[in-house]
This record gives structure tokens, sequence and C-alpha cells, in this order.
């Protein structure tokens, strides 16, 4: 097994609605992994299987060589995998470089004890782990935003925020969900840059995305979707010769999507 995320023959269904059915890929490290289909194909809900949302009815997940499927969010966080949501979760009470900070606390001293008392220790910590964050939004093209507040923000710099905070949990792999939705040409070209940058880090990306522009101009792999079954998996040009996948999905994303 070389590959650093293994996904074999991975299965859920809901009330016996089969919503992801027999599904296995393999991500090798630093590579831009799509997951690309039609609403309803079972893209999230892969998603939420492979980051412990979810417990798969029968498959395996490895993870840099250990199962890993059914484990807790937090303790999958803990070995390295990173997600962004398709709706924003930026807490907007607090500054954008707190947001990112929120990313790195486990590994953190947050304990109670520590929090009412903080050590020079703590302190130096909370200091370099600040430093760490806007590092992480220079990254992503927010360095101007340093200093703001989460509600000061754009929804397109918001998206990178979230990427931002997603990364300081140092993550070897980042599943993305929708991070182009709702932005307009300039701010999709935003993204693409930061996910290419993110990638040249050697961070491995799992990327679930409507916009085929962007997916195919970007992705190394692309795996498709139809309702919860693998129907194809390839480069970006076999797939997007692949007869069954214009049939399903990519003829009707060109006539409905102005922007692919």
């Amino acid at each position: 097994m070389t590959s650093l995320l293994d996904i074999q023959h991975l299965s859920i269904s809901f009330g016996g609605v089969k919503a992801v059915q027999d599904v296995s890929f393999g991500i090798d490290k630093g590579h831009i992994h799509a997951v690309i289909g039609p609403n309803g194909a079972g893209k999230t809900t892969l998603l939420n299987l492979i980051t412990g949302i979810y417990v798969p009815t029968q498959g395996e997940i490895w993870l840099d060589g250990e199962k890993v499927a059914g484990k807790a969010p937090e303790a999958l966080a803990l070995r390295g995998l990173s997600r962004t949501f398709q709706n924003l979760r930026v807490c907007m009470n607090m500054s954008a470089i707190e947001n990112v900070m929120i990313g790195a606390h486990l590994q953190l001293d947050s304990g109670l004890f520590a929090g009412l008392i903080p050590s020079k220790e703590a302190r130096t910590r909370d200091r370099k782990c600040r430093y760490e964050a806007a590092a992480l939004m220079r990254l992503v093209g927010l360095e101007s935003h340093i200093r703001c507040h989460a509600s000061q923000m754009s929804y397109g710099a918001l998206k990178r925020l979230e990427i931002a905070r997603a990364l300081a949990a140092r993550p070897q792999v980042l599943l993305l969900d929708e991070p182009a939705a709702g932005l307009n040409r300039t701010e999709t070209a935003e993204i693409d840059e930061v996910i290419r940058q993110v990638a040249e880090l050697g961070v491995t990306i799992v990327l679930v995305e409507h916009n085929m522009k962007l997916v195919m101009n970007i992705s190394d792999r692309v795996l498709v979707l139809d309702h919860g079954r693998k129907l194809a998996e390839g480069t970006a040009k076999e797939v997007q010769s692949n007869g069954e996948v214009i049939c399903a999905y990519l003829g009707q994303q060109h006539e409905d999507d102005p922007t692919s």
C-alpha cells in the first residue's frame, strides 16, 4: 500500500438509501485529488466518512498505513486530517487571526488551569501560535486582514480564512468541500492559487468542487461519483474524454454553468 490515503470498498446507507456504494481509490502524498459528480452523488458523504463524522457500513480507510475508519473526528485531526465545509464556519465575534489560531487548539495546552493562570511557557506558546497564524494568513493571501475582525471580511476572504484555520492543525491531508462555492471569477482564481501553494508544501488535497474549470486546472487525479458509485477515475484529460462522465455530469455542467 503506497497511497497516503487509501479508501477500500467504502459504503454507507441511510434508511435503506445507499449514499456511498463500494467506493475505492487511493491518493498519493502531495497530490490534488478532486471528487466530482451531480448533486446527490455522495461527494460530501464521502468526505464525512473519511473525516469520521459518519461510520461506514462497510469498507476500510487507511491513513499513512493505519486503519482509521470509524475513528472520531478529533482523533483523525490529531492523525493529520483537516477539512473545511460547504457552509462557512467562521466565528464572526472573533478577529481573523483568532479564527486561525483556533485551528491549532489540539496542539496547545488548553486545560482549565492553564487558562486561568497562564504560565510563562503558555504565553510563549500563544505568541508563537499567533505568529504562525499570521504566516498562514499571508500564505492564503490575507496579509492585509491580519489585524481585521472577521465581520469586516468579504465572503471570498472568509473562504480563504477557513483554509488557513484548517492548515493551522498541520494536516497531512486537507479536505476542501466546495471552496469556490459562491465566489466570483476573481475570488475563484485566488482559491485556485491557494490550493496550488498548499499542495506545493507537501499537503495532500482532497477537493470536492462543482466548478469544473477549477477542478480540471489543478487536479492530479479526478474521481467521478454518480448515485454513490464510482463512475470513473483518472487524470483530468481522461475524465473529460470519458463518455459515461460526459453523459452523467460534464455535458450537463457545460450546458448549465457559464463559468465552465
